[in-house]
Order: C-alpha cells, then structure tokens, then sequence
C-alpha cells in the first residue's frame, strides 16, 4: 500500500504534467512556438505510454489531436 501510495503520486505529477503541456499546446498561436512545444509534449506522452502510465492508444489519439491543432496554425 506504501508503494502504491508513491507511485500514484508520482504517475499523477507526471499526467499533471502531460496535461500543462497539452494546453500550452493548443493555446499557443504563432506555428514555430506550437511546433516546440508540440515536440516537447510528444516526446513526454511516448514516454508515459512506454511506461504504462497512459494506454497507448490514448497517446495516439493526444499526439494526433496536437499535431492536426498545429498543422492547421
């Protein structure tokens, strides 16, 4: 139960995390900040969908959504 304790803990900063980078995703404006940005919150929910933290197709479905915002910039 300790462990468990810790590792939500440390799963829900992480989703805390993916979640800030997502908005700052999709409320940027100018393509060249977006297009950082975007690679910064891609590479960050591969990382959780390796470990688990998030399904995969989840991630698919984030990055997809992302990518379409800021191809459409």
């Amino acid at each position: 139960m300790r462990q468990d304790e810790k590792r939500k803990k440390h799963n829900n900063t992480r989703r805390s995390k993916m979640r800030t980078l997502i908005k700052k995703v999709l409320s940027s404006t100018e393509k060249e900040a977006a297009e950082k940005n975007l690679k910064e919150a891609t590479s960050l929910i591969d990382r959780l969908s390796v470990k688990g933290i998030i399904h995969k197709n989840t991630a698919a479905r984030k990055k997809a959504q992302l990518t379409k915002h800021v191809n459409n910039l």
